[in-house]
Order: C-alpha cells, then sequence, then structure tokens
C-alpha cells in the first residue's frame, strides 16, 4: 500500500498521525461555527466536517505517500460566510457551486503546468502578504465575535464591553490558546477550546452536553445541495479565481514548508503532483458533502515533528477523524467565545508571514500593505487580492521595471480589476 512499508517505523507513524490529528482536530468545531452562520444547519456541518478531513486525509496518504492531512481551510471558510453569502448575499447553495468550479477548475489545471506558470509569475512576497491578509481577515471576524471589537457610529468600530462576562470569557480562552501554543502543547486549540468551555459552563455562561457522545448527525441537508449553475455568472469570475489562486498559493506554501522540513518534495516531484492532486479533489467531494474548499493543512508539521514521513501517517490522521462525528452533544455545547478566540490565534499565525516580506521593494511594499489592509477592512479576500495584483502591476510600470512584468502578473492585475468593476 505504501512505498517501501518494510522500512517504515510503524510505531513512529502512527505516533505522529496521532500528534496531526490532536493538532488540527480544533477544526471540526471551529468550521461547523463558521459555516453555521451562512445558515447552514450545525450538526450536519460536523459530520461533514470530520467526513470530508477523514475522506480527503486518507486519499492523500494512499494516492500521494506523504503524511499531508487535508481539511476545511480556515480563510476561505470565513470568506465563505462573511463574504459571499452575508456581505454578496449570495444562497449558500450557490456559494457551495463556486467551490466546486474552483475545485474542478484546480484539479484539470493540477494535471498541466499551469500551476508552475503562476507560481513562477507571481512574487514569493505576494503570497506571503495573501496569507497575512487572510490572518487578519480571520482575527478581525474572532475579534468581533467575541464582542472585543464592536461596531462605532463615530469610528466605525471601537473597543467592545470588558465587564461583559462574555468578553471576558473571549479574553480568558485567548490568552489561555496564545500560551499553550507558546509552551508547544501538543493540541492546544482543542484543549483551548473544552477548557474555555468548561469555565463557561461552571460560570453558566453556556449548557452542559445533554450526553457525552451520540448518534452521528445526517448530512443530507447539505449534501449535494449546491447550486452549480448559479455559480456560473460572469459577476462570480473573480470570486471563483479567488478560491482557486488563494487554495493553490495555500496548498503550495504548506507543502513547501512542511515538505522542507521532512524532505519531502522537490520541484514538479510525484509525491508533490499527486498532493496537490488530491487536494483538488478533496476540494470537489468537499462541495458536494456540504464544506467550503479543502486544503493541505499546515498543523501536517506536527506529525512531521514526530517522524511521519510517508501516507501511513495520513491514514492514520484521517481515520481517528471517526471519533468527533460521535460527540455531537459536546459540540453543541460549546460556547461561541469559546471559538472565536481560535480564529484569533489562527490569525495571528498566519499573520506572520509580513515577517518574511521584502519591503524595501517599493512594489511589494504597496501591493502588500493594500492586500493585508484591505481583507478585513472590505471583508473580501478577492478584493483585497485584487488591489494588491492591479497595485503590483502599476508601481513596476512607474518604475519602468519592464522584466519583473510577465503574462501572469498582468493577468492577474487584469482579472484583479474585474473584481473592482463587478464589486
Amino acid at each position: 500500500m505504501f512505498t517501501s512499508l518494510s522500512k517504515v517505523n510503524k510505531g513512529v507513524e502512527i505516533r505522529a498521525g496521532l500528534t496531526t490529528f490532536l493538532a488540527m482536530v480544533y477544526i471540526v468545531p471551529v468550521n461547523a461555527f463558521i459555516m453555521s452562520q451562512a445558515g447552514m444547519p450545525y450538526d450536519a456541518l460536523i459530520t461533514a466536517t470530520a467526513l470530508v478531513t477523514l475522506i480527503a486525509t486518507v486519499f492523500n496518504g494512499l494516492w500521494s505517500n506523504t503524511p499531508i492531512a487535508m481539511s476545511v481551510g480556515m480563510g476561505l471558510n470565513a470568506y465563505f460566510t462573511f463574504g459571499l453569502v452575508k456581505g454578496m448575499g449570495i444562497p449558500w447553495q450557490t456559494a457551495l457551486g463556486i467551490v466546486f468550479i474552483s475545485g474542478a477548475v484546480f484539479l484539470l489545471l493540477s494535471l498541466t503546468k499551469f500551476r508552475v506558470w503562476v507560481l513562477q509569475s507571481v512574487p514569493v512576497d505576494l503570497r506571503r502578504a495573501i496569507s497575512a491578509g487572510i490572518g487578519a481577515f480571520i482575527a478581525f471576524i474572532g475579534l468581533k465575535g467575541m464582542g472585543l471589537v464592536v461596531d462605532d457610529q463615530a469610528t466605525l468600530v471601537s473597543l467592545g464591553n470588558l465587564s461583559d462576562p462574555n468578553v471576558l470569557l473571549g479574553i480568558f480562552g485567548f490568552i489561555l490558546a496564545a500560551v499553550l501554543y507558546v509552551w508547544r502543547v501538543k493540541g492546544a486549540f482543542i484543549i483551548s477550546i473544552l477548557a474555555t468551555s468548561v469555565i463557561a459552563w461552571i460560570f453558566g455562561l453556556g449548557h452542559l452536553p445533554e450526553a457525552l457522545v451520540s448518534k452521528p448527525a445526517s448530512i443530507s441537508p447539505i449534501a449535494f445541495k449546491l447550486d452549480v449553475a448559479s455559480a456560473l455568472k460572469l459577476s462570480l469570475v473573480p470570486v471563483i479565481l479567488t478560491f482557486l489562486i488563494t487554495d493553490m498559493f495555500d496548498s503550495v506554501g504548506t507543502l513547501a514548508g512542511v515538505g522542507l522540513r521532512a524532505g519531502l518534495f522537490k520541484d514538479d516531484s510525484r509525491e508533490l503532483q499527486r498532493t496537490l492532486e488530491a487536494d483538488a479533489v478533496a476540494t470537489v467531494v468537499g462541495s458536494l458533502m456540504g464544506t467550503s474548499t479543502t486544503t493541505s493543512f499546515i498543523e501536517s508539521a506536527a506529525g512531521v515533528e514526530e517522524g511521519g514521513r510517508t501516507g501511513l501517517t495520513a491514514v492514520v490522521t484521517g481515520l481517528l477523524f471517526l471519533l468527533p462525528i460521535f460527540f455531537l452533544p459536546v459540540f453543541r455545547a460549546i460556547p461561541a467565545n469559546a471559538v472565536n478566540p481560535i480564529l484569533v490565534m489562527v490569525g495571528v499565525l498566519m499573520f506572520s508571514e509580513l515577517g518574511k516580506i521584502n519591503f524595501a521593494d517599493p512594489a511589494v511594499l504597496i501591493a502588500s500593505f493594500l492586500t493585508v489592509l484591505l481583507m478585513p477592512l472590505t471583508y473580501s479576500i478577492t478584493l483585497g487580492l485584487s488591489a494588491g495584483f492591479v497595485m503590483y502591476l502599476l508601481v513596476l510600470v512607474i518604475q519602468r521595471r519592464w522584466k519583473d512584468i510577465n503574462l501572469g502578473v498582468i493577468t492577474l492585475a487584469i482579472i484583479g480589476l474585474l473584481a473592482f468593476i463587478f464589486s
């Protein structure tokens, strides 16, 4: 089943799979929490998120023989809910259609050299700015959800009520998550969610679970409910491309980081190609089951640090995601402010990409600034990404840096202009 399985230390691979599971199991309640705000049933999302993670991760382990786990990507799930459904008034069924189309296109492009062309065309600094911008977007959503940032007619936003017990609960959850992360505790985020929930139950800020385990919820309310026909509109092309490009950059960035540490990938290696193919297939399957874009998870690095080097690690991680679907009563009882702090922490980690950007380049500086600032302020990854590409090309033209202008940069800038026109 796996390459050179007889030479693999199965104990190490199994332990690595468990480590990755503990590092990323938080995605089950967090994704359900985010996407349920788009009007989708929370219970069905718990089951769908766990099953999509299981299918995608096991499939990748068998197909590519790499220790990379996959699940619903943070950032695009928030954009799905707050950008498309709440912001643009798009029904969640149509939004799932957008995810399906972007995944299908990604799958087709994974079989060509297009991915290489895009990655060679777009400077790595802009890719880092996109990640940081999405981090700021997620963190802003988390801070608003916590009540730490509130609406203000005079200044648009202001500090929330620090005497509100729910706000204080959110602050506690954030500090706990940050401390556990700094201490490198395995499963820091899920531990923080559960510990904050217990505090909420003790002080009457939430309801105790009615039971510990139950029969898994059906995914029928969201499975195969996508509306592809309604997503096939010219005005939605920039949005589809945003999902496509962001997923591509996110996946390649994650694989580059984890792969470098584990010595897994070389440029255009068979393992890299197959992992990207699995990523694309997972997004298509996820949209059919009722979830947003699926991507490679950076938490896979936790398993790699434990010694995971083959697909056996991924298979173990994926199979463990059978467990969450039986703990629905516990997930139902988790208060919002046990989850919102994790959004902020995920944003913090993604925002760290700014530290690697070369701000001495004026084109990169201006493009990165607009990308990072506009994503949270406009509640749109599309507009932030588009502004960055447009300004990057404009500054290059002003500086007459013709050698840095290529067809990829021009194409993405044109798409960016279309996004502003259709917005």
